[in-house]
């Protein structure tokens, strides 16, 4: 997300923060992309908040001098220009930034076999947890996901008389921890007088089944003797979840963080996003309910055609570039990128913008000119680049997963990319305007100027 004019100071820390999350998980899957090019020789240090850089130079030249026995040329040769780089890199501190610092050095095998040299030293969002150094073929990314993960993780019993599922939601990550079926006998008023033991068998299957619930329950939701989530969320469709809460069996350290209740129409993975949209009241800023919320407004305005939206890379381009962007939408996995092409076929001096994925690019031949020649062709990814430049927009920047229905839905039907504006834009009579515009620009006779304002 971006600051946009009156946005809150926590509006806008949570921007960055955001801004900050994606970046880290772009970078998370460049470093464990990367594979070595001998047995060892790619670092991972981490020095949390209150250590020592003087502490972790004096280890890193320790493990330079060690690493002055190992038997292979090459695997010394990497290990020993890693420990330099790294060295290097904490030259440039006098002391451990506020949260500590992560450094990743080592040289690195590219998809065209040709070695590339990674030196990344990084002071991330979240404190550091643990000191670590580590020597391997593959640099280690576990801390970095620890800190993506939102603080608020909520736990979910979806529970009836078919099965029940266990699940969690962490930001807008929604995750299936398991599921069970169950086969529960029903009331019938047959059996003469057997029926009393049928009522018995009956009570006894259910009161089983409680008690298996109570039991996984302890070991999803668990761990070193307090529960790892924030809050527990019952749901189901019959009076499971009460007997559930009400019974002896169930954890008490799980009965203190259950935050509610929830009457939902179905079982299983259907049941567990009824009950999401029904405990929105209790989860507070969870993520995952905020891209829900966002892309339906977007939908809202779709519906009633408001003229108070944008989809596609054309269109999202234009609305920016006339300032008319409040909430900029984008798919943080989008394949869009922007490639700024130096001279071409229109006019060699001109420097020409295009956002394309890597296909319509080629299919376009953007790369080359008309003789067939090479273009200086400058690429960045598309949401690389409306992250570094949001805050000269003007516009909130909200990345969106394919996660939700409600995401997979903005990310099939609308490219991944569009946004909200503020104010009405006609985009349908600004391209017929266009089109004409194109076909009579021979026209000596002039005609009245437009400009975007006539259609706002």
């Amino acid at each position: 997300m971006a600051a946009k004019p009156g946005a809150s100071g926590s509006e806008m820390e949570e921007v960055d923060r955001n801004v900050e999350k994606w970046r880290m998980k772009k970078m998370i899957q460049n470093l464990q992309a990367a594979k070595g090019v001998a047995s060892a020789g790619l670092i991972t240090l981490m020095i949390p908040p209150k250590d020592q850089i003087s502490k972790a130079t004096k280890l890193l030249n320790e493990e330079y001098g060690t690493a002055t026995s190992i038997k292979s040329h090459t695997t010394k040769l990497a290990v020993q220009t890693a420990i330099t780089s790294s060295l290097a890199k904490l030259k440039l501190y006098n002391r451990t930034p506020v949260n500590g610092l992560i450094v990743y050095c080592g040289n690195v095998m590219t998809e065209d076999n040709k070695e590339k040299k990674v030196t990344v030293d990084l002071e991330p969002f979240k404190p550091v947890s643990q000191a670590k150094y580590v020597c391997d073929n593959k640099f280690h990314v576990d801390e970095l996901y620890r800190m993506l993960e939102s603080d608020d993780k909520y736990g979910f019993i979806i529970m009836d008389g078919n099965g029940t599922l266990f699940g969690t939601l962490t930001g807008n990550t929604r995750d299936i921890l398991h599921r069970f079926t169950v086969e529960l006998p029903k009331k019938h008023g047959r059996g003469g007088q057997s029926a009393a033991r049928f009522g018995r068998l009956r009570q006894e299957k259910r009161r089983n089944y409680v008690r298996k619930v109570c039991e996984l329950s302890v070991s999803f939701f668990i761990t070193n003797d307090r529960p790892n989530v924030a809050g527990l969320i019952l749901a189901g469709s019959a009076e499971f979840k009460n007997d559930l809460m009400q019974s002896e069996i169930f954890d008490p350290r799980l009965k203190a963080v259950v935050k509610k209740l929830v009457d939902v129409g179905y079982g299983g993975e259907n049941g567990f996003n009824q009950a999401i949209e029904l405990s929105q009241d209790c989860l507070g800023n969870v993520k995952f309910l905020k891209e829900k919320k966002l892309i339906n407004e977007f939908f809202d305005h779709l519906a009633k055609d408001t003229n108070m939206y944008c989809f596609g890379i054309d269109d999202t381009m234009r609305a920016i570039a006339m300032s008319a962007m409040k909430t900029l939408i984008v798919w943080e996995e989008s394949q869009y990128r922007r490639f700024e092409v130096k001279g071409g076929n229109l006019d060699p001096d001109k420097e020409y913008v295009y956002y394309m994925t890597d296909a319509q690019a080629t299919a376009a031949g953007i790369f080359k000119d008309s003789d067939g020649q090479a273009l200086d062709v400058e690429v960045m990814d598309f949401v690389e680049y409306v992250a570094q430049n949001y805050k000269n927009y003007g516009c909130t920047l909200e990345f969106i997963t394919n996660k939700s229905p409600e995401g997979s839905q903005f990310v099939n039907g609308f490219t991944g990319i569009g946004g909200i504006l503020r104010y009405a834009v006609n985009f349908v009579e600004l391209h017929e305007l266009e089109k004409g515009g194109e076909a009579n620009e021979e026209d000596i006779d002039g005609g009245e100027d437009f400009n975007d304002d006539d259609f706002i």
